[in-house]
């Protein structure tokens, strides 16, 4: 089973592919962050987000999506680009016939660092024991990625 991984933002995207092989050995096939540039419309950013998706989906051949859910913070507009973008994504996944899974926050916590309440290091770090991570990580969003693609390999087992 191949998961393709997404942290979804406007500004940032942070993506992970993930492979399960035998004995449950996970294999982290490619992982990174992109982003839109401000001065763009809007409209341009969800194309340019849906290409880049589509191009990751045609060359690791996924299997599933995992995405997290979204969080409502205090800023209704971010809620709102974060909600157009992984309408974008879910589309994405739906036009190359993957099946699309969601988790919460918690879910992607204990699944990666084995408690809900963990924070971003402490998933960092569990990250590094579950698998193998070869380049320096950049950004929290590539962390979160590969967390929310090991989440759905915790759940797909159960």
């Amino acid at each position: 089973m191949r998961i393709l991984g997404i942290d979804p933002g406007f500004g940032r995207l942070g993506y992970g592919v993930i492979e399960i092989g035998t004995h449950h050995a996970h294999t982290v096939l490619t992982y990174g962050c992109f982003e839109t540039e401000k001065t763009m419309r809007r409209e341009e950013r969800l194309h340019l987000i849906s290409q880049k998706i589509k191009a990751l989906c045609d060359e690791f051949q996924p299997s599933r999506l995992a995405i997290e859910e979204l969080f409502f913070s205090k800023n209704q507009k971010t809620a709102m680009r974060v909600a157009e973008v992984r309408g974008a994504l879910i589309s994405c996944a739906g036009q190359n016939g993957i099946e699309v899974f969601e988790y919460s926050p918690g879910q992607i916590k204990n699944a990666a660092a084995g408690w809900g309440g963990a924070d971003k290091k402490q998933v960092a770090a569990m990250l590094h024991v579950l698998m193998k991570i070869d380049k320096k990580i950049q950004h929290d969003d590539e962390y979160d990625a590969i967390a929310i693609g090991l989440t759905h390999l915790v759940y797909a087992r159960s």
